[in-house]
């Protein structure tokens, strides 16, 4: 990946096209908080909010999931250029001070991007892939939210040697 990313990204659809016939087994990644955001969480904490998002009938919309155990939600975004005064950038969602309240959540947001599935995770023999397609409509993440934070916080409480301090996020 440049570390241009953000001025050499385009939805040009031809630009995207040619570079899948040029490089076809490169990764694409997608830049949030513009169209949608993703909340990310560990794996055993996302698979048990999924199940019961499910059950209560909640459109969850698109999920991924990673080989290195996190799963991935992709939801509408919470600000547009349309607001561009009301945005706030990903970093504020995940600086040490908000972990305790969310542990092993990180919402990507505005300045923050995701691969899109199905990818190859950097340096490793490990994938990206998709569990509910982008196929389902993009749902408001408050919807999400709470299910998927509660879940965070009972997976960390039982995490061996935990000790109410910040989860570690791998990136």
């Amino acid at each position: 990946m440049s570390f241009a990313w953000q001025t050499q990204s385009t939805t040009d659809r031809a630009q995207i096209e040619r570079w899948a016939r040029h490089q076809p087994q490169a990764n694409f990644i997608t830049a949030t908080g513009m169209v949608h955001d993703v909340l990310d969480v560990p794996l055993d904490a996302g698979r048990d909010a999924l199940e019961r998002l499910l059950g209560a009938g909640v459109e969850v919309g698109p999920v991924a999931e990673s080989d290195d155990g996190r799963m991935l939600f992709f939801t509408l975004t919470r600000g547009t250029p349309e607001d561009e005064d009301e945005w706030w950038p990903c970093e504020l969602d995940c600086h040490p001070e908000t972990m305790d309240e969310h542990p092993g959540l990180r919402w990507h947001c505005r300045g923050s991007y995701v691969l899109v599935p199905p990818a190859r995770l950097p340096g490793a023999d490990q994938t990206v892939y998709w569990l509910r397609g982008p196929e389902h409509p993009l749902p408001d993440p408050l919807s999400l939210l709470e299910a998927l934070t509660e879940a965070c916080a009972r997976y960390a409480g039982e995490e061996p040697g935990h000790t109410g301090a910040a989860w570690p996020l791998r990136h």
